[in-house]
């Protein structure tokens, strides 16, 4: 992979980390209920990325997704609930606590990648991913509070973020934009009945289309383009810029202060973050491309 394709990953998926930070910021102003929430976003996000598909130019989408047969049925099926899962954690437990769980993503790709396809990741990039885990660590361990099935929703999450990583790295014909919109769309539909959709008043219906374009017309977008050029490690490494930046954002709009922990925390993840970015210029850190055992 040339530098110059990796520095194009690294900056889509920054992008598309700023964009999913602002979930938090955004189940915080919008108010409705967690299945009115689900509902619309699905709803909203699934057209949005239906609309930008076209400009996107991902080829073969709906033929390669019926070459997968059960295969592509079962990818939809786990995206619709890792996005069920992220909303439902935001709702029931802190965003420090969905940050540092969602921090594990790169943990779980290693693992998943070793298991399945037996490929292992270059030491900088775990070395770098324990540092982003540390820092989001201390932000929960000192200063984060939750609930157990908040956090429990958020391992969902993290754990089907994982598996849509190795899958798009491995196999980068997988139409991930159309699974996604198909995603996105069944989640809605299957937290319709749970809510009471129709009586969103517009204020809110305006948020949640704008939540919706934003997490899937811009960031999936971007994290597609990203992780096809990264391995699972560094896109789950960079995501987790979420960390700190979520809460930044609900502090300078909603004005909830972060703590000390958090400013602390946040620190180490970009550091840690800033540190991989560096090594990987000097070309100090020649192990950060995948290879087979």
């Amino acid at each position: 992979m040339s530098r110059a394709s990796r520095r194009i990953g690294f900056a889509c998926v920054t992008g598309s980390a700023v964009a999913w930070s602002l979930g938090g910021l955004f189940t915080r102003l919008i108010p409705v209920d967690v299945w009115t929430l689900l509902a619309w976003r699905g709803i909203f996000g699934g057209v949005a990325l239906a609309l930008a598909m076209p400009f996107l130019r991902e080829p073969r989408g709906w033929a390669a997704l019926r070459a997968m047969g059960w295969l592509g049925v079962l990818f939809v099926a786990q995206g619709a609930l890792g996005m069920i899962f992220y909303l439902c954690a935001l709702t029931h437990t802190s965003v420090a606590n969905v940050a540092v769980i969602y921090a594990t993503t790169p943990f779980m790709a290693a693992v998943l990648a070793w298991w399945l396809l037996r490929e292992r990741p270059g030491r900088g990039g775990l070395i770098a991913s324990a540092g982003a885990l540390f820092g989001v660590a201390v932000m929960v361990g000192f200063g984060g509070h939750g609930g157990w099935l908040g956090d429990a929703f958020a391992l969902g999450m993290a754990l089907t973020m994982a598996v849509t990583t190795v899958v798009v790295r491995r196999h980068p014909e997988v139409p991930v934009l159309l699974t996604a919109c198909l995603s996105s769309l069944l989640s809605g539909v299957v937290c319709w009945p749970f809510g009471e959709p129709l009586a969103t008043h517009a204020g809110a219906l305006g948020l949640l289309a704008t939540f919706g374009v934003v997490n899937f017309a811009i960031g999936l977008p971007l994290f597609v383009l990203g992780a096809r050029r990264l391995s699972p490690v560094e896109t789950g490494l960079i995501g987790a810029l979420d960390a700190p930046l979520a809460p930044l954002w609900v502090w300078l709009v909603v004005h909830e202060a972060p703590n000390r922990a958090t400013l602390i925390g946040g620190a180490i993840v970009f550091a840690s973050v800033a540190a991989h970015l560096a090594a990987s210029e000097l070309g100090a850190d020649t192990a950060l491309e995948w290879r087979p055992d």
